[in-house]
Order: C-alpha cells, then sequence, then structure tokens
C-alpha cells in the first residue's frame, strides 16, 4: 500500500479546491518546490492514488434522471457487477451487504430512457434475481473530497448538526 505523509494529504487538498493548480502554486501551499511539488503530484497520480478529472453537471448536459438501483442476485456477484459496469448509463456500482447485493447509480436523458435501461438492458442479464429503482428527487450532499478527510484523527471530525 503507498504511504500517504501530510505533505501529500495538503496536495491532494489543494487540488481537490482547484485542480487547475500549477505545481508552483501547489509547492507554495505546502512547502515545497515546484520540481518537488511536481514529482509528488506525479507520484500520486502513478501510484492511483489521485486522478485529476473534470467533473461536470449531468442536468446541464441533458441527463436530467438520476437513479439508485437495488439487485439481488442468484450465483455470481461480481460478473453480474462486471456486466452492470459495461452499461454506459450506469456510473456507480458496488457489492454491497444487507437485503440486496448490487447498489448502482443510473444517470440519463428522462424516465422514459431510465425504463429502457432498467428493463432492456438491466433486467436481461443472468443471474439477476430482481430489482428496485428508486428515482433520486433531490442531491441535498455529493462531494469528493475524501483525500482532504483522510489525514483527520476522529477528534478533529464535525459532527452532524441539527439543520433548520
Amino acid at each position: 500500500m503507498t504511504r500517504i505523509d501530510e505533505t501529500d494529504l495538503k496536495i491532494i487538498a489543494a487540488l481537490q479546491e482547484d485542480g487547475r493548480r500549477t505545481y508552483g502554486e501547489i509547492g507554495e501551499l505546502v512547502g515545497l518546490s515546484e520540481p518537488a511539488a511536481r514529482q509528488r503530484v506525479h507520484r500520486l497520480r502513478d501510484e492511483d492514488v489521485l486522478r485529476i478529472i473534470a467533473l461536470t453537471d449531468p442536468v446541464r448536459l441533458g441527463l436530467r434522471t438520476v437513479a439508485q438501483s437495488f439487485i439481488r442476485v442468484d450465483g455470481d456477484v461480481k460478473k453480474v457487477a462486471r456486466r452492470l459496469a459495461k452499461i454506459d448509463a450506469v456510473e456507480y456500482v458496488v457489492v454491497v451487504t444487507g437485503n440486496v447485493d448490487l447498489m448502482i447509480e443510473i444517470v440519463c436523458e428522462d424516465e422514459k430512457r431510465l425504463f429502457e435501461i432498467v428493463n432492456d438492458e438491466i433486467r436481461v442479464i443472468p443471474g439477476i434475481r430482481d430489482t428496485e429503482t428508486l428515482l433520486v428527487l433531490h442531491i441535498e450532499k455529493q462531494v469528493f473530497n475524501w483525500g482532504a478527510r483522510a489525514g483527520r484523527d476522529s477528534s478533529s471530525r464535525g459532527s452532524a448538526e441539527s439543520v433548520d
């Protein structure tokens, strides 16, 4: 496993805040020279700790429908998961514990397309026993900042507070 130190975590947090930062800016933020910052970023990318990507807003791209689907499987769960992962509209596939075996996220144009995906692409996969698909009405929180949280100990984590 890759060793991640406090400087690596600061670099990750800086890039999560703005993935377009220059190596010089990153170095200045974390106390490294520009070449040292570049070397660290390259190492984190080469070791698959860090990916620098463009996040898009699916609604602005015409993908207005988001759904979560919970799937029960007979047989090899990983084989079914691999098949689901090949479907373009399926953005997320995880094996879970509980009353279902898999959870997926589907992002598509509209409910008509969602029906086609579930009926014609998902339910026909051998091994799928049943599905329960829920339409997402509102996303209250969606973040991608695990790296910024990784170095905190439990005493520095914020607690959930009531929201009015």
